[in-house]
């Protein structure tokens, strides 16, 4: 008998609405996974759930799951273009009935707080005017607190909005209490405010600055809470936000504006200057500047021409092109890009994961405390005044709201700026990856190097022409050849000082097996394989030429030598400070290469690399991976091929680079966007300093309960300071949290490797 085949999985996202605290998310994740290979991983600062379950348990059956734990459950939609005014940027829809909700509180509430804590503004029946001001507060203002507590009490839970419905509650009705029965209600009656619980003196105090209190603060800490992690999510937003509505097809000479979501592969579309570009392409006509700031992060345009790549969602900033369509929908540059983001931000920390078992078992704890200090207290003599007054405190001010935002907002926040950066994470797991890398293998070319040909060094004669108008000459006579070195020469002329148009050839003839010659401003020019006329002031360039396995060719004008031109794969600019940088951050790079000894020990020489392994296969990089884990080292690789899929799946840490191969970035979990080594070192900091802003937040979250809650528990806390308190530390943790959107690389750092 064969083994039964494995069941296929399937990931499901859930939009999960009703959840307020830590308590919800331990249910939610509970009840999905008492189902049959399901397993959930749910995030309170998004609002989702990422499912894994069988292909033959529907989502009809996931979201009734949801709703059966107490909570709502759609599959997202995704998002929607539409036109936006003013007051869309200024207040968020999903926020105005929160903000509505907030408003119309703090309008009954302010009246009472102020009566309350300034007895000289105390007239003859103010307690009455408070109650009846306090009422609909209790129940209108409250009501989504009491409709949730009701619900987790028919599921047999107890949830943050339990504590405050019960505090809420008792506040009133002890409020109640003293106004009917207990002697508060007389008309002269004045009533002191402190911040801690005074002693009885005959007659029942009210807590009515308490009743309002309460709602008030954790209404306006949500709405803050609820407006700040919107925040955290604008990266991905902005990044949604650049996708265009209609493109303009050409077919047949015909031209005709169509909605982008019937583009095709293959079709050719127009983009105008300051146009977004519609989707990925290749230009097939026309030159320009398109700026990718806002896809990739580059600070500047990048030239673009018929055969250059371009992506969608990037403006162009110069001529008209004509794009073919290389990929649409789903498959674009953006849309991954906007897919990582999200994927990112569901998952969860090592540390979030126990913050939610903590929390899990957090409000039954609290509860239990609640109870014991009531009983506590009429054990021990006391009035019921100040028993209730104490078990009331100990409801408010023990919320975990704190400890269940203080890793998911750093990590949304952190992803969000990373993909401004041009570092894409694949989770949380890769950031807390990051930040213990200590050896970073690399490959050799498309990642140190440029992956192409290109000039590396121009050599001249003293006393000759000089570099430029030696060089500016071989390059003209170069537009007449199709040779990738003299495509090499030519691109590297046009770009240096004085850059621009290059001179007409004339009389251009190809040397079969030598080079090229021919009449530029009427000189003969000629670009030529190295023989025995090399001069001897070109004789060291020509032997590192040929150490570093460049391709060395000379320039002769007018039958004198003048300049020895090495091409070959040159090294990235931002190569030399990324390993620097690396360096002082303390991470050990190794060049690993499937590329000869020659110009691997060159590559390496010049970054000041000490390890080297050349000629590595695709295996040969796995097995290093692996014995440099052996030695118990976190290592990294960084790779742009399919030859280092292997390597970059088994390292801890796969990183690549982002014009690399599908197979390698689908194998990585990090990407660079930009194809830039040096955000490299960007990424590391930012993930360092992502830990150590969750490190903070916990430390206040946990540092917090473990002084208020006891202060709360002896009669040290006014159940109004409580609400105020709570509330406030959730929006610190937010707030702390969003720190991280401006977040910038020490200037300093590159400039010390400048």
């Amino acid at each position: 008998m064969g083994a039964e085949p494995a069941a296929v999985l399937v990931i499901t996202d859930l939009a999960v609405g009703g959840m307020t605290c830590p308590a919800c998310v331990n249910r939610v994740e509970k009840k999905l996974g008492k189902l049959d290979g399901v397993t959930a991983s749910v995030n309170l600062a998004t609002g989702r759930a990422r499912v894994t379950h069988p292909a033959d348990v529907g989502t009809g059956e996931l979201v009734a799951t949801v709703e059966k734990a107490g909570y709502t459950a759609t599959l997202p939609e995704p998002p929607r273009q539409r036109k936006q005014g003013p007051a869309d940027h200024d207040e968020p829809e999903d926020t105005r009935p929160e903000r509505d909700r907030l408003v119309v509180t703090a309008l009954l509430a302010l009246p009472v707080l102020v009566l309350s804590m300034a007895p000289a503004l105390q007239f003859r029946n103010w307690q009455w005017l408070c109650f009846a001001l306090t009422a609909p507060v209790v129940v209108w203002s409250s009501r989504p607190f009491h409709v949730r507590a009701v619900r987790g009490l028919r599921h047999s839970t107890a949830t943050m909005d339990t504590l405050v419905s019960l505090g809420v509650v008792a506040s009133f009705a002890w409020s109640a209490y003293a106004l009917f029965l207990g002697g508060a209600g007389d008309p002269g009656m004045r009533m002191p405010f402190t911040l801690v619980p005074s002693a009885p003196d005959g007659v029942a105090h009210i807590y009515l600055e308490a009743a309002v209190g309460v709602p008030l603060f954790v209404l306006a800490g949500r709405f803050l809470e609820a407006r700040a992690r919107r925040g955290t999510g604008a990266a991905l937003r902005s990044l949604a936000q650049l996708a265009t509505k209609e493109v303009s097809v050409r077919e047949d000479g015909i031209e005709r504006l169509v909605p982008v979501e019937e583009l095709r592969v293959g079709q050719v579309f127009v983009v105008r200057p300051g146009e977004r570009v519609a989707t990925d392409g290749e230009v097939v006509k026309g030159s320009s500047a398109v700026d990718l700031s806002l896809v990739t992060g580059e600070s500047g345009p990048a030239e673009v021409g018929p055969g250059s790549a371009v992506v969608g969602g990037a403006v162009n900033a110069g001529g008209m092109l004509f794009v073919r369509a290389t990929a649409v929908g789903a498959d674009t540059q953006l849309a991954r890009i906007a897919r990582l983001v999200t994927e990112a931000q569901a998952g969860k920390a090592r540390a979030q994961r126990l913050a939610d078992t903590v929390a899990g078992a957090f409000v039954p704890a609290v509860l239990a405390l609640a109870v014991t200090t009531l009983g506590f207290w009429l054990g021990a003599g006391a009035d019921a005044q100040s028993a209730v007054t104490a078990c009331v405190a100990v409801l408010v001010v023990a919320c975990p709201c704190a400890l269940g935002l203080a890793t998911p907002t750093a990590l949304m926040a952190a992803t969000g700026r990373g993909a401004q950066l041009g570092v894409l994470v694949t989770g949380p797991q890769a950031l807390e990856g990051l930040r213990h890398v200590d050896t970073v293998v690399l490959d050799k070319t498309g990642t140190l190097t440029s992956g192409r040909m290109g000039v590396a060094t121009v050599t001249a004669v003293p006393g000759g022409l000089g570099r430029d108008p030696v060089l500016r000459l071989a390059g003209a006579v170069e537009q007449g050849s199709e040779h990738p070195l003299g495509r090499a020469i030519v691109a590297y002329a046009w770009r240096e000082p004085p850059g621009g148009q290059l001179p007409p050839v004339s009389g251009f003839a190809a040397l079969p097996g030598r080079g090229v010659r021919g009449r530029v401003d009427g000189r003969l020019v000629e670009v030529l394989a190295p023989g025995d006329e090399v001069p001897a002031a070109l004789a060291k360039a020509l032997t590192a030429a040929e150490a570093a396995a460049r391709t060395p060719v000379l320039v002769r004008v007018d039958g004198t030598v003048e300049a020895l031109i090495e091409v070959g794969d040159v090294v990235r600019p931002g190569s030399y400070r990324a390993v620097e940088r690396l360096r002082r951050l303390g991470v050990r790079p190794v060049l690993a290469t499937g590329d000869r000894e020659a110009p691997a020990r060159a590559v390496a020489a010049t970054l000041n690399i000490d390890e080297v392994h050349a000629r590595r296969t695709p295996e040969d990089k796995a097995g290093l991976v692996e014995d440099l884990q052996k030695q118990g080292l976190r290592v990294a690789v960084v790779g742009d091929g399919v030859n280092d899929a292997a390597a970059l799946a088994a390292a801890d840490l796969g990183i690549a680079m982002g014009g690399g191969t599908d197979a390698a970035i689908g194998a990585a979990d990090v990407t660079l966007v930009r194809g830039d080594i040096e955000t490299l070192a960007d990424a590391i900091l930012l993930a360092r300093r992502t830990l150590a802003t969750i490190r903070v937040n916990l430390a206040w979250a946990f540092g917090y309960n473990a002084v208020t809650v006891p202060l709360a528990m002896v009669g040290l806390l006014n159940p109004m300071v409580a609400a105020a308190a709570m509330s406030a530390s959730s929006v610190l943790v937010v707030a702390n949290s969003l720190r991280l959107r401006v977040w910038q690389p020490s200037p300093t750092a590159r400039r010390r490797t400048r």
